[in-house]
């Protein structure tokens, strides 16, 4: 099976987003074939035909392995971070970074495995069984209830670096990546984005260097 291995995708470094012409280049995911996937749990998804993804990974599937949860526990948590942090844009393959990264935590600390599935059999029962299938009302009725729990503050605030701290989340929200290794932005221009018209020379003036 070709798989992309995003295990350590979050953790990219920025310079994969090129900011000199505003374009993602294509992300450096290399496939593997693997006859065994030795880990507790595995998420596995297609990205969707004719997303920005798409055009930037080397294959339309992807693979996450889990070391301590089980693939259904990792599918309540994706399906957790989703209802937190809802984005039409963002493939489930983004999702599964906040599954992966919860999942190693879990696995160097045994109170972090205890409290998520505790928290996650909370959560299944709260939407009467199995949070991951249960309709989108039920699911969001169901993270409600467990708001200012200790599972549910683990689970949001992993969603902040999870979700958005890494190259597909860059592609898919236009952001070209850290400017300051580069020089940053003021001898290199502020507009690059291309959904946006030129700012006029009175809008944009030359920087003062002093």
């Amino acid at each position: 099976m070709k798989v992309i291995p995003i295990t350590d995708l979050g953790k990219t470094a920025a310079s994969g987003c090129g900011e000199d012409s505003g374009e993602v280049p294509k992300l450096d995911l290399p496939l593997t074939r693997r006859s065994l996937l030795r880990g507790s749990g595995l998420l596995l998804g297609t990205l969707a035909a004719g997303g920005v993804l798409t055009a930037l990974a080397p294959s339309r599937a992807w693979a996450v392995e889990l070391k301590t949860l089980s693939s259904a526990e990792g599918s309540t948590l994706m399906k957790m971070g989703r209802v937190l942090y809802p984005h039409a844009k963002l493939p489930d393959a983004v999702y599964a970074l906040l599954a992966k990264d919860l999942d190693a935590g879990a696995a160097k600390d045994p109170a972090s495995a205890t409290l998520l599935r505790s928290g996650i059999a909370e959560l299944n029962q709260a939407a009467g069984g199995n949070f991951a299938r249960a309709p989108a009302a039920k699911q969001l009725a169901a993270v409600k209830s467990l708001e200012g729990t200790p599972f549910f503050a683990a689970v949001r605030g992993k969603c902040v670096t999870s979700l958005y701290d890494n190259d597909m989340a860059y592609a898919v929200f236009g952001y070209p990546g850290s400017s300051w290794e580069k020089g940053g932005y003021i001898t290199r221009g502020f507009q690059d984005l291309k959904w946006l018209a030129a700012p006029t020379k009175e809008a944009s003036p030359p920087p003062w260097m002093g």
